[in-house]
């Protein structure tokens, strides 16, 4: 392999972890970001669609960007992805209201969730079937570590700058990727992808450069401009006798039924056009249209309303009061709905968006239900370990409590790494069972933690060994669906086992909280505590009233962590069950060592 396809794996790979970032980057900045909006801190529960907004975009058109990478190719999608990511976050750092906010974040989403099995398949694109297995262990690892990092990376920020700074760096970079991964495309550099057709792979080298469409590239300009004043409004300009004019609504008191606002809109409307009627427009709008219809839209739009049924049930609850929504059995039953007529779609339509036999072998389907339970089990550890330090010996610093994360997150790329190495000389289902098993036996030894055991050695090691654990087992999930389907449904496959994985966070951290919090106020009932104002008459009894909570807590998490563990004993009993006929195991190490390096 040339330098360049592995430059190329590379900045996909740091997309990957920087969108991955990005999910839950505003945790520290929410209320910040809420206040711009008109939300006070006391009505944070409103805050409730800007996260899910953003996983509705992350996960319910997934199935869809995969598989138009299967279709179009993993860069134009790679590129694509980006370009929607940064608008994403161009218009969250202009947002002046919920829905602009919202709408925002759901465009990072897409654009960020669209990212993943683009490059999961551009691996399967760049190596052979036999060496996957260490690429494949450091994508999947730093899409995992993105996903803590994005905290981290809000509270830098937010220390030198306010929460919009955060989502002007998001589109610097990502346009910043947009524009190195397309320039990789040249005519040194092949880009190695599978037709429709799996037993034909064509080496395409990039098309010669295309004098750019100047009247649409005005349009765009204008649109972009006159958009910004939109969400900006100006004060400046809106004080002077002349600008402020451009305004003023001609009905209502709606900013986009203004001078400005009409221009941002035809302006925009004439792009779009113009990318459907001229010979070589900035984006290829014919061609992503029929890319879609071939990848079948309509059970695409079937697969999100399913999925968005689901998410919301979960990431709209209260985890400390339910386990549901108060209208979760309503997203549910829309969500069953929109299932039943996807099957029914994908049973009748010529061109599914899921190829029919595309996920018939048992590896294939089974890496899906295997990344259900390794999520459900994953979001125990991102979010109940630093619950449990705050909790326990970091109650006034929530940044000092994410950093008690920092071994685990040293361990989990190693182990990742380490995965997708063994792949190559073990079955897939040996070592996802043993990283899952280790997982389980570091989550046992947390439910035994006490109130002082984050001060002590034997945590650094439970925290590695749980880390550790969860990177064994990634890279061999990913290797084994792609081993067991065919070349021209990589990316859609890729999504599917994406999509598991969200869908089991999502579900274990609901189901799990639910458990602990039952513990908890069991826990309660049985040990009494007086009211605060009768113990914290002085700084010693308010520090024994804290010491009280945190009794109170901790059994709550220790059912968590508990929950965590059978969840992780399901994954590794199940991946030794379907994982038996992956063929991913090779018996040259040296040609492993090659293509990780």
């Amino acid at each position: 392999m040339t330098r360049s396809p592995r430059w190329l794996l590379g900045l996909a790979a740091v997309a990957v972890a920087f969108a991955a970032a990005d999910t839950y980057v505003v945790v520290l900045a929410l209320p910040e970001m809420v206040g711009a909006v008109g939300v006070s801190t006391e009505e944070l529960q409103r805050a409730a669609p800007i996260i899910s907004g953003f996983l509705l975009g992350y996960v319910a058109m997934l199935p869809l960007i995969g598989r138009i990478a299967d279709l179009r190719g993993r860069v134009p999608v790679l590129v694509a992805a980006l370009v929607v990511f940064a608008l994403g976050s161009l218009v969250t750092t202009l947002a002046y209201d919920m829905p602009s906010m919202v709408a925002g974040r759901f465009l990072q989403g897409l654009g960020g969730g669209g990212l993943v099995p683009a490059t999961l398949a551009l691996v399967a694109d760049l190596y052979p079937r036999e060496r996957r297995g260490v690429p494949l262990g450091v994508v999947s690892a730093v899409q995992e570590i993105g996903s803590v990092i994005g905290p981290l990376f809000g509270a830098a920020v937010l220390a030198v700058a306010d929460w919009r700074m955060i989502f002007v760096i998001n589109l610097l970079v990502g346009l910043v990727l947009a524009a190195a991964i397309h320039a990789l495309r040249d005519p040194s550099v092949v880009e190695v992808r599978a037709k429709r057709d799996p037993s034909v792979v064509e080496v395409r080298a990039k098309r010669a450069s295309r004098p750019p469409d100047l009247l649409g590239a005005l349009f765009l300009l204008i649109c972009l401009a006159a958009g910004a004043l939109v969400f900006l409004q100006p004060s400046e300009l809106q004080r002077d006798l002349t600008w402020g004019q451009i305004f003023i609504p001609f009905a209502g008191d709606g900013r986009w039924l203004t001078p400005v606002g009409a221009t941002a809109m035809v302006a925009g409307l004439l792009f779009v056009v113009r990318c459907f009627t001229a010979r070589r427009p900035l984006v290829d709008g014919p061609s992503w249209v029929r890319s879609m219809r071939d990848a079948d839209l309509g059970g695409a739009l079937f697969l999100a309303v399913a999925l968005g049924g689901v998410i919301l049930a979960f990431a709209t609850a209260d985890p400390k009061i339910q386990l549901f929504a108060d209208q979760g059995y309503w997203y549910l039953t829309g969500s069953a709905i929109a299932t039943l007529a996807l099957v029914v779609h994908l049973r009748r339509t010529p061109s599914p968006l899921v190829p029919r036999g595309a996920l018939r072998r048992t590896p294939a389907w089974g890496a899906i239900l295997v990344s259900f339970f390794i999520g459900a089990a994953l979001i125990a550890a991102l979010i109940d370990i630093p619950l449990f330090a705050r909790t326990t010996v970091h109650r006034d610093s929530q940044l000092m409590a994410a950093l008690e994360l920092v071994r685990f997150l040293v361990a989990l790329p190693v182990g990742a790494v380490v995965g997708g190495y063994l792949t190559r000389r073990f079955s897939a289902g040996l070592i996802t069972a043993v990283g899952m098993v280790m997982a389980a036996v570091g989550f046992v030894l947390m439910a035994r933690w006490d109130i002082t055991s984050l001060e002590s050695f034997h945590s650094d090691l439970t925290l590695v060994l749980c880390g550790f654990g969860f990177g064994l087992a990634l890279a061999p999930v990913n290797a084994a669906i792609l081993a067991s389907t065919d070349d021209d449904v990589h990316g859609v496959a890729s999504a599917m086992v994406v999509v598991a994985r969200m869908v089991g966070m999502l579900v274990g951290i609901s189901a799990l909280t639910a458990i602990g919090l039952r513990r908890y106020y069991t826990y309660l009932e049985d040990h009494p505590m007086p009211p605060a104002r009768e113990v914290c008459d002085g700084k010693t009894r308010c520090q024994e009233f804290s010491d009280l909570l945190a009794g109170a807590g901790i059994p709550q998490e220790h059912a968590v962590f508990a929950g965590a563990a059978v969840c992780a004993v399901l994954a590794a009993a199940c991946a030794l069950v379907v994982f038996r006929g992956a063929q991913t195991r090779s018996f040259s190490p040296a040609d492993v060592l090659r293509a990780g390096g």
